[in-house]
């Protein structure tokens, strides 16, 4: 820090651009003369520090990335497959030094740019990969500092890179008070790392891997297993009120006899493969069980109260979505012909209830998603189902409905279905099983549905479906620069919309995204897809290529801060929400190609 306070002597009290913190000017001493250089990393003991510019419009709101040595945390190694449930705990145990540096900044009669503030993430139930914590190689100092900005190389330096924890932040400097600036980076913050490494709880990590590690596990098992979903018994589903935390005093899920199995010590219910009915009366905890099925994609931390609920993570849930766009996706299996439509290529701006849900269930179905999770209450009526009755009264449908192709669905693409039922009983002759929900309770009444479903007769199922796609991405149309602009627009808003190029994008129906700072990365990730096709392009491999990056370099490496109204954090979404984003956008083109 020493270096860093040199900087701020040197500036004006009245600057706001800080360019000396983010340039870092040092003076390379050695025998074989002097060199200048550029380095904006600053040490504190063995933890270092990188400051750099969140955007041209925040030069006083710097972003701060700590590198911790692992050693500092009480480990002397973790398995790869620990670091994201490792980075979380971290991140999560060290938001109360930073809660304590603000209460003290805090004053409720000037704006956070006067007083100065430190912020950090603030993650949901979910354990996510994310910028804001991160584990990584970095290098280890190389020299030691002289007067002012001298640096001299030291040769007996271990030039190996060391594990350390990473973690993101950013700091409003106070307008107009240098002096407070300095203390905030050079004392305050250096001295809250410090505090937190000498209370950090190892053990508490401990746990949180160990958590991870069963969790992991549980997903082996499912993977191999005839389960596609996973609930541990004592899991407490319902949550309190609008928040993201377990209601106090709930129901602990317990598992019907016939469904309990145990898994890695854990004993609860497992969900089989297949189509799974969940039905009951009002208020019987059934949408709840598919919100805790749901949220089983991603893994949680404890006191969630559904940390072993886990589920199949290319799980997709879905719904109508009356007005999105549609782009040449095949939806005959549901829509059997359209007035001047060709269904197997079917287009729309505006697409209607089952339109909208036959296209979500096919584009689910060609991104990978092994589970489907549909709730009745989201769906549209006619999409759902049609009784023997309306069957045989209208001659000229062109709706099959989903009971007529859910389980060849799943026996052609082995893709399964657990679906929310409560007004009709024509899933009962198609359910693999039937579970009755009452008081947030759950019972196996596959038997007695199957029975009730053998008096109303036999269904005649249509022939069988052309589950393919035939279109490929055009690169023409799929760009960040709005029609006649030669700048980029890139922007999100916490009402579930995506501003990208001239596309507002409406994202409400991507149920499985948990955060605003994943729509805030899917965004970015768009926008490296958009700036490196051309042509036609394979966007499936082009996803693949642009995650296996990820895997090594890190989230941040799609982050721009040319974005001035885009937050700084973000958060790791799924390939499926990515395609489902994309395949929403109204500008882009496709090429159809029927066999």
């Amino acid at each position: 820090m020493k270096r860093l306070k040199s900087y701020f002597l040197q500036m004006d009290d009245s600057t706001s651009t800080y360019r000396l913190l983010y340039e870092g000017p040092v003076v390379v001493v050695s025998p074989y003369g002097n060199e200048e250089d550029f380095l904006n990393t600053y040490w504190h003991g063995d933890c270092s520090v990188t400051v750099t510019i969140t955007h041209k419009l925040a030069l006083d709101r710097p972003t701060l990335t700590w590198h911790i040595p692992l050693e500092r945390l009480g480990l002397t190694e973790l398995p790869e497959s620990a670091y994201p449930h490792a980075a979380d705990f971290c991140l999560r145990t060290f938001a109360p030094y930073l809660d304590e540096l603000n209460d003290d900044l805090y004053n409720r009669s000037r704006p956070d740019e006067e007083n100065g503030r430190y912020y950090l993430c603030k993650p949901g139930g979910e354990v996510l990969s994310r910028n804001a914590s991160y584990f990584a190689f970095c290098e280890r100092k190389w020299y030691e500092n002289g007067n002012g900005i001298n640096i001299y190389p030291q040769k007996d330096v271990e030039s190996v890179p060391q594990l350390c924890l990473c973690l993101l932040m950013q700091v409003q400097l106070p307008r107009k008070r240098l002096r407070k600036a300095m203390q905030m980076l050079c004392r305050d913050l250096p001295g809250a790392v410090t505090k937190y490494l000498s209370e950090f709880d190892t053990e508490g990590l401990r746990r949180a891997v160990a958590l991870g590690d069963l969790q992991n596990r549980i997903r082996s098992w499912l993977r191999t297993s005839d389960c596609c979903a996973f609930i541990a018994n004592g899991s407490v589903l319902p949550r309190a009120g609008e928040t993201d935390l377990p209601l106090p005093g709930a129901v602990p899920f317990r598992s019907a006899p016939e469904d309990e199995v145990e898994v890695c010590g854990v004993r609860g219910m497992g969900v089989r493969r297949g189509v799974t009915v969940i039905t009951g009366g009002g208020y019987s905890g059934k949408s709840t069980l598919l919100d805790a099925i749901s949220a089983g994609i991603y893994d949680h931390i404890v006191g969630d109260g559904r940390e072993l609920c886990l589920t199949d993570d290319s799980a997709m849930t879905l719904s109508a979505e009356d007005g999105r766009s549609v782009k040449n996706v095949n939806i005959s299996p549901f829509i059997r012909w359209l007035p001047g439509g060709d269904v197997r290529s079917f287009s729309t701006f505006h697409a209607s209830g089952s339109t909208s849900q036959a296209a979500n269930v096919m584009e689910a179905v060609d991104s990978g998603a092994h589970l489907l999770l549909i709730d009745e209450d989201r769906s549209a009526t006619n999409f759902m189902i049609r009784d023997r009755t309306m069957k045989a009264l209208i001659e000229k449908e062109p709706i099959v409905p989903l009971t007529d192709r859910v389980q060849e669905l799943y026996r052609e693409k082995g893709v399964s279905t657990v679906l929310v039922i409560g007004g009709s009983g024509e899933y009962l002759s198609v359910a693999d099983r039937v579970y009755l929900m009452d008081d947030y309770q759950i019972r196996n009444d596959t038997v007695r549905a199957r029975a009730l479903a053998r008096d109303r007769g036999p269904t005649e199922l249509p022939q069988s479906a052309d589950w393919e796609q035939h279109r490929i991405l055009l690169r023409e149309g799929f760009t960040s620069y709005p029609a006649g602009s030669g700048t980029e627009r890139l922007a999100v808003s916490e009402t579930g919309v995506l501003c990208f190029g001239g596309e507002q994008v409406d994202v409400r129906g991507l149920h499985d995204l948990v955060s605003v700072r994943q729509l805030l990365a899917l965004g970015f990730l768009l926008r490296y897809l958009a700036v490196s096709s051309s042509g036609v392009t394979d966007v499936r491999a082009q996803i693949d290529a642009l995650y296996e990056r990820l895997e090594r370099e890190g989230l941040d490496c799609v982050y721009s801060a040319f974005f001035t109204t885009c937050g700084r954090f973000l958060d790791l979404p799924r390939k499926q929400e990515l395609l489902a984003v994309l395949h929403r956008m109204r500008g882009i083109r496709f090429r159809t190609e029927m066999t």
